[in-house]
C-alpha cells in the first residue's frame, strides 16, 4: 500500500496559497474570523483541556458503548447518505460497522496500511456517554471563550461537537458544509485544502437528491479533465494542522482533509449560521451557493424527479442563459431598477 505521505502528494492539484495561523491572543483574531476567511487559530484555549485526548487515552477513557464507525477498501471516506437518495443508482462507497473506541483503537494499533483490506474512520456525535474522565474533560473545555466567539462572530447556538479518529493516510474527499465548523486538532497532523465558495463551478457537486449531495464529483488523485475542465482553474488554500491548533472552516467553504503519517484525532465544534439581517448587494457567494440549494430543492420537492428537474433547469438556461447575443448587458441605472420593481411586481 501507499504511504500516506505519498497518497498526500500524489494529488492532482491546483496551485494553494497557505492559511494565515494567528496566535489565539492576538487582537486581530476576531476581525479574521469576522471577515468570512478560513484562519489557523493557535493555542486555543478552547481546547487545552482535551490536548490529551490521543488514541490511547481514548481507548482507556471511552466508554464501552458501539461508535460510528466507517470501513472502506480504500482510504477515500466519501460521505454519503443513502437514506436522502431520490432516484439515483447508487452503491455506497463506504459500511458503517459499529465497534466500541477500545475495538477500533485495537485495529489502529495493526495498521498503519490497510486491515484485511479495508481502512477503518470513526466519526462519533459527542453525547453524555463518553465515560465520566472524557466528560470532566469535555466540560473543562473553555466554554466561555467559544461563547464569546460565537456571540462576537454572531453565530447561532453550537449544534453538535463530532470526534474523528482516523488512521493514517484517510482522506475526507472535497464537499462543503451548511454550518460553520471550528475544526480543532488533538493528535497526529492533517492537510486541510480548501475552496471558497465562488469555486462551485470548479468543483461539480453531486445534484440534491444524490445521496453524496454536498461532495465534489472530482476526484483528486485522478482528476478527469474531460468530464470536469472547470477544476483545472480551482484555486485553494492549504494547511497543515497540528496538535493544540483550531481550523475555522466558513459555511459553503470546500474543504478536503487528509490524515498525513500517523493516526489523528480531531473534534469539531459546529455551529448554526445567523441568516443575513440585510441583504448587501453583490451577494455573496456563500448566498449564491444556498439560492442554487434552494431552487434545486424546490424543484426536486415540486417535480419529484431528478430526471425532470434536469429538464427544467436546462430548458431555464438553454439559448437564453448560456448565450449573451441578443442580451448584450449594460450598467444598470435607475430606470433599470424601476423596471426591475415593474416586472417583479407583475408575478
Amino acid at each position: 500500500s501507499h504511504s500516506s505521505a505519498s497518497l498526500a502528494h500524489a494529488m492532482s492539484l491546483p496551485p494553494c496559497t497557505a492559511i494565515e495561523k494567528i496566535d489565539a491572543a492576538d487582537g486581530r483574531l476576531f476581525e479574521v474570523l469576522a471577515a468570512g476567511m478560513p484562519v489557523v487559530i493557535r493555542n486555543a484555549p478552547a481546547i487545552r483541556a482535551v490536548t490529551a485526548w490521543t488514541p490511547e487515552y481514548l481507548a482507556a477513557h471511552f466508554g464501552p458503548h458501539p461508535c460510528t464507525v466507517f470501513r472502506s477498501p480504500t482510504h477515500v471516506f466519501k460521505y454519503n447518505d443513502p437514506t436522502k437518495n431520490i432516484g439515483f443508482e447508487f452503491q455506497p462507497p463506504t459500511q458503517s460497522v459499529p465497534l466500541s473506541m477500545q475495538e477500533f483503537t485495537g485495529l489502529l494499533a495493526r495498521g498503519p496500511g490497510p486491515i484485511d483490506g479495508h481502512y477503518y474512520y470513526l466519526q462519533e456525535l459527542l453525547s453524555i456517554n463518553v465515560g465520566p474522565q472524557l466528560f470532566q474533560d469535555f466540560k473543562s473545555i473553555d466554554w466561555a471563550w467559544l461563547t464569546a466567539a460565537q456571540e462576537r462572530l454572531q453565530w447561532r447556538g453550537l449544534t453538535t461537537n463530532t470526534l474523528f479518529v482516523g488512521m493514517a493516510g484517510v482522506t475526507t474527499p472535497c464537499h462543503f458544509d451548511e454550518q460553520e465548523n471550528l475544526f480543532a486538532q488533538l493528535s497526529g497532523q492533517k492537510r486541510c485544502i480548501l475552496f471558497p465558495p465562488d469555486q462551485f463551478e470548479c468543483l461539480y457537486p453531486y445534484r440534491v437528491g444524490h445521496p453524496c449531495d454536498r461532495q465534489s464529483q472530482v476526484d483528486f488523485l485522478q482528476p478527469d479533465l474531460t468530464r470536469f475542465p472547470k477544476f483545472a482553474q480551482a484555486r485553494g488554500l492549504e494547511t497543515v494542522l497540528s496538535p493544540g491548533e483550531m481550523l475555522y472552516i466558513p459555511r459553503n467553504w470546500w474543504h478536503h482533509i487528509i490524515s498525513l503519517n500517523e493516526p489523528t484525532v480531531s473534534l469539531s465544534f459546529w455551529f448554526r449560521a445567523q441568516p443575513p439581517k440585510d441583504i448587501t448587494r453583490p451577494i455573496s457567494w456563500s448566498q449564491k451557493v444556498d439560492i442554487i440549494r434552494n431552487l434545486e430543492i424546490m424543484l426536486l420537492q415540486t417535480l419529484q424527479n431528478p430526471a425532470e428537474v434536469a429538464q427544467v433547469l436546462q430548458a431555464l438556461v438553454a439559448g437564453r442563459y448560456d448565450d449573451d447575443q441578443g442580451h448584450v448587458l449594460v450598467a444598470m441605472s435607475k430606470g433599470h431598477h424601476a423596471a426591475l420593481q415593474r416586472v417583479v411586481s407583475r408575478k
